[in-house]
């Protein structure tokens, strides 16, 4: 009995060190983040830049705080923001690539 309840205690901790580890939020590098957002300024550093069609503005994401970056990029990965080049540019990512370049981007003036 004792040793079923001592099976059972381990069991549960180590799920819940697993559930821990996998719902952490993993800290951004900003060197690492630098070199995945080369391609980003192909459109998010031309200031004044619209899309020909559809005409959406594209909005300045240097200096954005971290966290609004990671949930933009999460969300257009998930596709609950909707933008087709934007979503192909999220879904390539990891969480780890999210938070690099959320680091990066926001240390940016």
């Amino acid at each position: 009995m004792i040793r079923s309840l001592l099976f059972a205690s381990c069991l549960c901790l180590a799920s819940a060190s697993a559930w821990a580890q996998e719902s952490a939020a993993p800290v951004g590098n900003a060197e690492s983040g630098h070199q995945l957002t080369f391609t980003c300024q192909g459109c998010h550093g031309v200031t004044g830049y619209k899309n020909a069609y559809p005409n959406y503005h594209v909005p300045k994401i240097g200096g954005q705080a971290a966290p609004y970056l990671v949930n933009a990029l999460t969300e257009y990965q998930q596709g609950s923001r909707k933008h087709p080049t934007m979503q192909a540019q999220a879904e390539s990512f990891s969480a780890q690539d999210i938070a690099d370049i959320a680091a990066y981007l926001s240390s940016l003036k």
